[in-house]
């Protein structure tokens, strides 16, 4: 992994920490072109927010559990 993208990756770790998440996922579908972070696993979500085009938030009663990001490759060139 090039030293570039490991700067990347810890310039992010202060803003997971605020989530207070003890693990965090990432999956990458690269076909469909969708991020989808989980919280919890499972997250059984049982609602879903809308916090902008193509970013949904998702919830467990007022609990975010996890976070679908679609066109991933166009929002983060």
């Amino acid at each position: 992994m090039a030293t570039a993208e490991v700067r990347e990756i810890f310039n992010v770790i202060p803003y997971i920490k605020r989530i207070g998440a003890k693990h965090l996922w990432f999956d990458l579908d690269k076909e469909a072109d969708v991020l989808y972070v989980s919280l919890e696993r499972p997250q059984r979500a049982t609602d879903t927010d809308i916090l902008e085009e193509g970013v949904f938030l998702r919830l467990r009663g007022k609990k975010l559990v996890g976070i679908t990001i679609t066109n991933i490759s166009k929002k983060f060139k």
